[in-house]
C-alpha cells in the first residue's frame, strides 16, 4: 500500500472545511480555560517543549532571535504549559478490522486509518502535538506525539502499512496505554469494540477517563455488520482466531441479529454518557470525510 501525502486523506472541499473547526472548543482540561492555549506560565515553563512559526498575538518575548539570525524567520519557543491539547491515536489492528462484505469493499481498518489520518492532518495543522499508537493482542507502535509535518508523514507510513491481524486485546491494550501517555490529553480511538467481556472494555475506558484524558471513540462496523444486507445462505465465520462458523439463512436471524446490534450500541452510547466519551458510530457506506465534518459540528457546536 503506498504512503499517500496528508492531502490525500481529505478532498481539498472537506480540508477547508475540517480547518473551521477546532478541537479546542470543548476540551476542557483542569488548570487551562476551555479549548484555549491559555496560562499564567505561557512562555516561563522550565521544562522546552518545541519551535512554532511566530504568528500575530504571540507575546515577542517567546521569540528565538538565535534562530531568526540564522534562518531570517521568526519562531518562538514553545514550553509544556503552553501544549494545552496532545491528541493520542489509538488503532485497533484486530483480525476483524479486517473484514470486508465484499471484494473491493472498504474494510474497517481502511476507513479507520482514513480518520485518523485526517485527523492526524488537522491536529497538525492547528500546531498541536499528535502521536499514534497501534494494538493487536498487544500495544505494537508508539509514535510520541509531535506537532511537525515529518512527524505527520511518519504516523500516516504507519498508517498506511497498516494490517489486521490476530485476536483483539482491545481491554488489556487500553489500560496499558492509559499508563504509558505520561500525560492528560485528546485520546482517540479507533475501533469495532468486538471483544467479548463488554465490562473490560468499559473498565478500560474508566482507566482513561480516571487519568484525566478526553475520549473520543469512533466506533466503526462495516455496511454489512451493521445494516446485515445479506440476502442469501451464509457461512459466518469468528474473524479472530476461534474457528467457529455458523451457516443461516439471513431471513430468518436479521431481526434478531439487528436488535442485537440496536443493543450492543445502547449499551456503550449509555456507558460512554456516564463516563463524558464521545461515542461516534459511524460504518462503512458513510463517506469517512463526510462522518468526520458531521461529528465535528457537533462537537463544537456548530
Amino acid at each position: 500500500m503506498p504512503v499517500l501525502a496528508p492531502e490525500a486523506y481529505l478532498n481539498p472541499e472537506v480540508i477547508r472545511n475540517v480547518q473551521r473547526f477546532d478541537l479546542k472548543a470543548r476540551f476542557v482540561m483542569e488548570g487551562f480555560l476551555a479549548g484555549l492555549h491559555k496560562s499564567p506560565f505561557k512562555g516561563f515553563s522550565v521544562e522546552f517543549s518545541d519551535y512554532r512559526k511566530y504568528t500575530p498575538g504571540d507575546d515577542i518575548r517567546t521569540i528565538d532571535w538565535k534562530v531568526w539570525s540564522r534562518t531570517n524567520r521568526y519562531y518562538v519557543k514553545q514550553y509544556e504549559a503552553e501544549t494545552n491539547l496532545t491528541g493520542h491515536l489509538v488503532v485497533d489492528l484486530s483480525a476483524s478490522m479486517g473484514y470486508a462484505s465484499r471484494p473491493g469493499a472498504m474494510t474497517k481498518l481502511e476507513y479507520a486509518t482514513y480518520l485518523a489520518g485526517a485527523m492526524a492532518y488537522m491536529m497538525v495543522n492547528q500546531q498541536d502535538p499528535v502521536g499514534l499508537i497501534t494494538f493487536g493482542k498487544e500495544v505494537e507502535t508508539y509514535l510520541k506525539p509531535k506537532s511537525k509535518r515529518s512527524h505527520l508523514l511518519s504516523m500516516l507510513r504507519v498508517l498506511s502499512e497498516a494490517k489486521p491481524k490476530g485476536p483483539t486485546g482491545l481491554s488489556v491494550s487500553l489500560h496499558h496505554i492509559a499508563e504509558m501517555i505520561p500525560h492528560r490529553g485528546l485520546v482517540m480511538v479507533f475501533t469495532d469494540l468486538l471483544e467479548d467481556d463488554e465490562a473490560k472494555v468499559q473498565d478500560a475506558f474508566s482507566h482513561l477517563r480516571y487519568r484525566g484524558h478526553d475520549v473520543i471513540v469512533f466506533h466503526i462496523f462495516e455496511e454489512a455488520e451493521a445494516r446485515f444486507t445479506f440476502d442469501e445462505l451464509t457461512r459466518f465465520e469468528d474473524l479472530e482466531g476461534s474457528a467457529e462458523s455458523v451457516t443461516a439463512e439471513p431471513a430468518a436471524i436479521r431481526a434478531h441479529y439487528l436488535k442485537e446490534v440496536r443493543d450492543f450500541l445502547e449499551r456503550y452510547q449509555a456507558d460512554f454518557v456516564r463516563k463524558r466519551i464521545d461515542f461516534v458510530h459511524v460504518d462503512t457506506a458513510t463517506s469517512f470525510d463526510k462522518a468526520l465534518v458531521a461529528y465535528l459540528q457537533r462537537r463544537c457546536g456548530k
